[in-house]
């Protein structure tokens, strides 16, 4: 698949298309340009790891929704076996912005669930680009509910823009199904681990990612609301939406440094979208390393240590000035 470059990418994209065209004609005549094709490589890979070394908020927002980047069905085909999906909510419909079932994760059984964007324009349809609506987070409730019964790992997969804020999913108590979700997953008698693998966008995410262990893509997001959404309501502009990113403070590192994410997982260079084979050998490494924390934790153990994770959000300490 050829890489869809975004804006601050530009000269990236310039240098590629010159290797294209040099390994074109390499191709197509004697001429032994190769010597010429890959100082342009090692030149375009310089200029993407200086590129990348110095993002601002805003083009890591630009990278978290790029959309060749890995979603959670990738994950699943690469990282887990014998993944087997169940649909519904047992009440109202199947949200299909929403996937889960039965897996197994380095042979052990597992459950799976993560939001879905689709990658093609139908595909978004289908699943409201990754928007969830109340049967969508009642359909992950009965999933986790199911893998306590069967006594194992819930595995999640964040990557939406927010809970879908259409009239439908009000009437069907939005808000309720999202709330629901969270005293579920703090009372969850099994380990749960949860991975932001792209936007992180307020409840719509929360809703899945209480976990007890929380992984971040190094180009994720997480947030309170998007870009744009926060510059419509300060500003009354969307075209803010950078202003308004740096000030959300939404990237990784900084969502590390507050304390509410345990580790950030490293991406290749140029994102998670440039090398999948690279990225699934680095998330493979933080799940089973995450899920070998509770190998031998007894249940009452981990639900203390999941209240003491929760009480700890929002913490903070009083400096008296020194005058």
């Amino acid at each position: 698949m050829k890489t869809t470059f975004l804006d601050f990418e530009q000269s990236i994209a310039e240098l590629e298309s010159k290797i294209e065209e040099l390994q074109f004609v390499q191709d197509e005549s004697s001429v032994d340009i190769s010597d010429e094709i890959k100082t342009l490589t090692e030149k375009s890979q310089q200029l993407t790891k200086d590129v990348y070394a110095n993002l601002s908020p805003w083009q890591v927002s630009q990278v978290a929704r790029h959309p060749q980047r890995p979603y959670t069905l990738d994950y699943v085909n690469a990282l887990f076996t014998d993944f087997h999906e169940l649909h519904g909510d047992r009440n109202f419909a199947d949200d299909l912005s929403i996937i889960g079932g039965l897996a197994r994760f380095d042979g052990k059984a597992c459950m799976v669930i993560g939001h879905q964007k689709g990658r093609d324009t139908k595909e978004r349809a289908l699943r409201n680009f990754g928007m969830s609506r109340p049967e969508g987070y009642r359909k992950a409730m009965r999933l986790m509910r199911l893998a306590e019964k069967f006594g194992i790992p819930v595995f999640t997969f964040v990557d939406t823009p927010g809970a879908f804020p259409g009239i439908d999913a009000e009437e069907r108590n939005q808000s309720e199904a999202i709330g629901r979700n969270l005293y579920v997953q703090a009372e969850l008698r099994v380990p749960i681990i949860a991975t932001i693998i792209g936007e992180g966008g307020s409840g719509g995410a929360l809703a899945i990612a209480m976990g007890d262990v929380v992984l971040m893509l190094q180009n994720s997001t997480y947030s309170v609301i998007s870009p744009e959404g926060c510059a419509s309501i300060l500003w009354k502009t969307a075209e803010k939406a950078s202003e308004a990113a740096e000030q959300l403070g939404l990237t990784a590192q900084r969502i590390k440094t507050l304390g509410l994410i345990d580790k950030i997982v490293p991406e290749p260079t140029g994102g998670a979208h440039r090398d999948y084979q690279t990225m699934m050998t680095n998330m493979h490494k933080a799940l089973a390393e995450s899920l070998k924390t509770f190998d031998d934790m007894k249940e009452n153990a981990l639900l203390e240590r999941r209240h003491e994770r929760l009480m700890s959000y929002g913490k903070f300490k009083e400096i008296e000035s020194k005058s």
